[in-house]
């Protein structure tokens, strides 16, 4: 199966993250108490995420903003500031024009990074060329989300004393549906971790990582053929990923057989730093 990419397709692609957070937030607020203090709001086309008590971006931020929205922008700064939480707009090319760029930029905002997105259509003859001998990959059984907190937290660098509520904001996933959860093991260890999302027939690779000490063992590539292969047996059409541009992340999916969608451009107002 061949897909050429169109505005179209990249619509969709959004979509499948826009989606994938939603269902992802959606859980953690059902936590009793809500105690990331999670809040989802739609302005026009766009959803604005916010998390306050998760830190850094990937969980505050503003998907979807179409041209068109310009009225709404005040209400989403004001959303924002209300939580004191900086406002951060992802922009791909499919949604937005000079008209909403200049809009935005007359309101204080500028550009100041860029992140990959990338997507492949899925096809019986998966390569299995990234499968690594020496590593194993399963899906996770509820009781080792507390195995599943200590990977993700020594992988993206985290402290220890999060570990608890990365469990808890993981766990709550696990009898979703379209949430699969993989670990990765070297010769019996885990040393590495995996999520898939799965809606309307795209697969979406979520969060993963490996422990610094155990990287460069292809387990990242292992895990998302392991992925691939998953949502291929659930009938998938696409699989889509995001990555930092240019990083490891992206070279993974790269060599998997992925291509780059887009980059999506990351606004921020000029009096604010992250």
């Amino acid at each position: 199966m061949s897909v050429f990419l169109t505005k179209e397709l990249g619509e969709r692609l959004e979509d499948a993250e826009v989606i994938t957070l939603f269902s992802r937030l959606s859980a953690i607020k059902e936590i009793d108490g809500n105690p990331m203090q999670v809040d989802i709001q739609r302005f026009g086309n766009a959803t604005a995420f916010s998390a306050k008590n998760i830190p850094g971006p990937a969980f505050n931020t503003v998907k979807g903003l179409k041209e068109g929205d310009q009225p709404y922008i005040d209400e989403i700064i004001q959303f924002y500031n209300n939580k004191n939480i900086p406002v951060r707009f992802e922009l791909t090319p499919a949604h937005t024009s000079s008209e909403l760029l200049t809009y935005l930029n007359k309101k204080g905002f500028y550009q100041i990074d860029f992140h990959s997105s990338l997507y492949m259509p899925l096809k019986l003859e998966l390569d299995k060329q990234l499968m690594v001998h020496d590593i194993s990959i399963r899906e996770i059984k509820k009781e080792e989300f507390s195995i599943f907190s200590e990977i993700y937290t020594k992988g993206f660098g985290m402290p220890s004393f999060l570990q608890g509520a990365v469990a808890q904001n993981n766990a709550v996933l696990f009898d979703h549906p379209g949430w699969t959860f993989y670990l990765a093991f070297l010769q019996g260890t885990p040393i590495g971790l995996g999520v898939l999302h799965i809606n309307n027939q795209i697969a979406t690779l979520s969060a993963a990582t490996t422990i610094p000490s155990f990287r460069n063992n292809g387990v990242q590539s292992a895990l998302i053929k392991q992925r691939m292969y998953k949502a291929l047996m659930k009938n998938c059409e696409l699989i889509t990923g995001q990555a930092k541009y240019g990083s490891v992340s992206q070279n993974n999916m790269e060599r998997a057989g992925m291509k780059l969608a887009y980059t999506k451009a990351i606004w921020v107002n000029k009096s604010e730093t992250f």
